[in-house]
């Protein structure tokens, strides 16, 4: 599981304009990275100018997911993650991003904005800790927990089929050992009885 990026992004009326960008591009070759932060901003904003107000998409491109998130007043995000990624903590860390940046940059700047002269540096620290997305969500590393205690749990279970065809096996034995276990007591008490102190 990873993330690749993370855009903010303004949709204006006829384009959009990338506002703060962060790459993870360390998994790429080193001469193929600067075309692939270029494809990644293209595609950051070509799914911005394409998907609605309101509205949250997940779009794959190969073994990629792109997520987007464009909120009613323009500002946007997207996160360029791979397969596996879980898509609800995508939508999580981007409604986070675009909360915490709205409050931080004036919305005037917006639509001039770029990514020299907007200060937000979060970014890069929300790629980083979203790497991992159990320990960056809450629910995620609940579900973890819930999904290894479901394991735990099948386990003993068959632990305990596994035990109970031996239980099975020693009471059908006792059955067949009633009768001898009965008379090796009566045996037994006999013969403590003698030793009794009176």
């Amino acid at each position: 599981m990873r993330l690749y990026s993370i855009s903010i992004i303004h949709k204006g009326t006829t384009k959009a304009n990338l506002l703060k960008a962060a790459y993870d591009l360390s998994p790429f070759g080193f001469f193929q990275r600067s075309s692939i932060q270029e494809f990644m901003t293209f595609t950051s904003a070509l799914i911005v100018e394409r998907t609605s107000h309101g509205s949250r998409a997940s779009i794959k491109e190969q073994e990629y997911l792109c997520h987007v998130y464009v909120r009613n007043d323009n500002l946007s995000a997207v996160v360029i993650a791979d397969a596996e990624y879980p898509q609800r903590v995508c939508f999580t860390l981007l409604e986070k991003v675009l909360e915490e940046f709205s409050r931080q940059v004036d919305s005037i700047d917006w639509p001039s904005g770029n990514p020299e002269t907007i200060n937000y540096k979060a970014l890069d620290i929300y790629l980083s800790k979203y790497q991992n997305p159990r320990e960056a969500d809450a629910m995620t590393k609940v579900q973890a927990e819930l999904d290894e205690t479901k394991i735990v749990l099948h386990n003993t279970m068959e632990s305990l089929l596994e035990r109970g065809e031996k239980l099975d096996d020693l009471v059908a034995k006792s059955e067949h050992l009633g009768l001898q276990s009965k008379a090796f007591y009566k045996t037994a008490r006999k013969q403590n009885s003698c030793c009794e102190i009176m």
